[in-house]
């Protein structure tokens, strides 16, 4: 049993049906009913009226109700104590794929310092499935995660677009695929290529974009910041979103550079996520409203 599986249910009795309940709770209404008969299966009782016209709390469902607000009440207790001692350690936890860490996240960090200089922020680099399962268990309160479009949104979290943006080859300004104005996927197979890591989005679009075939070389790191600085000492070229690359320091520097990649329309996501149950410590609110601004101001944005 979990507690977002009583608040299910606590919505459907609010709004009166699954399907009003689905809206709110910004799911998919097969994703709802599954989750509800998942514990209606676990407790042996049908919870929800089905019909035709739609789906509601059964009897048995009401019956149940006040034992459920009892242990929804119990938890929005613990999770208020929980945020009363968070507010007293005064930090705010972020996890991050690395994705645009430092054009965008070391801006945002600089002006809540400003705002909230006795407020420590912990920045965590993660993969996204480590973010997610932070987020649910409180021990991220923002996670910065990236997609592709087209992706489905996981259930449970509110999710904010900062920044939309192409996949482009990073390489050092001396490098032959800087020479072109576009790359291919054969002058990616002719190069040393630095690639992230399984479970990175990136991993995926460059198994996509090549097909199957293996660069001449390749590396495997964790991460873009990585990437960049292998990109920079020389050893490769590596894929990225734009947004990553453009007023990075060591892009400003001439370090590195970026070309497009040719023939595709690839547009990676960077969004920022928190959960939707639960009460949010106003630093974290904070510093996610600065996250949205400085992302209008990204040099990518523009």
């Amino acid at each position: 049993m979990r507690i977002e599986q009583l608040e299910y249910i606590a919505a459907v009795t609010r709004v009166g049906s699954l399907r009003r309940a689905a809206e709110e709770l910004h799911l998919s209404q097969p994703a709802l009913s599954e989750t509800v008969r998942n514990l209606e299966r676990e407790l042996g009782v049908d919870l929800l009226e089905r019909k035709r016209s739609g789906a509601k709390i059964s009897d048995e469902g009401r019956e149940l109700l006040p034992h459920i607000m009892s242990v929804l009440d119990a938890v929005d207790r613990l999770r208020s104590a929980a945020d009363d001692q968070h507010r007293i350690s005064r930090m705010v936890r972020v996890g991050t794929v690395n994705a645009a860490t430092v054009p965008l996240l070391i801006p945002s960090v600089r002006k809540f310092r400003e705002t909230h200089p006795g407020t420590q922020v912990e920045v965590v680099g993660a993969q996204q499935a480590e973010i997610h399962r932070g987020l649910l268990e409180g021990s991220f309160d923002l996670g910065l995660v990236n997609y592709l479009r087209g992706d489905d949104m996981p259930p449970g979290f509110e999710t904010t677009e900062l920044l939309c943006g192409r996949p482009v080859v990073c390489v050092r300004p001396d490098s032959p695929l800087a020479a072109l104005e576009s790359v291919g996927a054969a002058d990616l197979l002719a190069e040393p290529l630095i690639v992230m890591r399984s479970g990175y989005v990136m991993h995926r679009y460059v198994h996509r974009l090549l097909d199957g075939r293996t660069p001449s070389f390749s590396y495997s790191t964790d991460g873009a910041e990585m990437g960049k600085l292998m990109v920079a000492e020389g050893l490769g070229a590596t894929v990225l979103p734009d947004f990553s690359v453009i007023g990075d320091p060591l892009e400003r520097c001439g370090a590195i550079t970026f070309r497009p990649l040719a023939e595709d329309g690839t547009e990676v996501l960077l969004v920022i996520q928190r959960r939707l149950a639960g009460s949010v410590p106003r630093a974290a609110r904070d510093l996610h409203q600065l996250f949205v601004r400085c992302a209008h101001a990204h040099p990518a944005a523009a």
